[in-house]
């Protein structure tokens, strides 16, 4: 990161960010181009690693691009406010960004896949109990990605 006065490290102000945010973009490489597709997530955080988890149809684009690669990129942000300045060039912006890395799998087995539905679920609609459909489970796949990689930034 270039701009080290910027970066948080501490874990409870990481965790509030990931909380505000409700949209996470993951990054996945076609070809040596970028496919990034924003996502609902949820996410798990145990002694500092973070794993999120998504969900989508069992097929198409995204898919076989984390069959075929095993690794993504992901990047949610939240608090944009316009800095305004006297000239164009002077303008800026506050806004807190989350982002990283890891290897991205997809998850088979329906206890694990409902494991990361009601990750997503509590982060996008607060706390369960989470009953979820069983033919609907089977339907959807979830998929895991484990951040190896992750660094947070405000601009205030």
């Amino acid at each position: 990161m270039r701009r080290n006065d910027r970066a948080v490290t501490d874990p409870a102000r990481i965790r509030e960010i990931i909380d505000s945010c409700t949209c996470c973009r993951l990054g996945l490489c076609d070809e040596g181009r970028a496919y990034i597709v924003p996502l609902d997530f949820g996410y798990a955080e145990q002694d500092g690693r973070y794993t999120f988890y998504f969900h989508g149809a069992a097929e198409g684009r995204k898919i076989d691009l984390i069959r075929k690669n095993g690794w993504a990129a992901f990047e949610m942000d939240t608090g944009h406010e316009l800095i305004r300045g006297p000239a164009a060039c002077n303008h800026s912006a506050r806004y807190q960004c989350v982002m990283g890395g890891g290897p991205v799998t997809l998850l088979e087995g329906r206890e694990e896949k409902k494991a990361g539905l009601t990750a997503i679920m509590t982060h996008i609609a607060g706390q369960g109990p989470w009953e979820f459909d069983e033919a609907a489970v089977d339907k959807t796949q979830v998929i895991r990605l484990e951040a190896e990689e992750l660094t947070c930034k405000v601009r205030a």
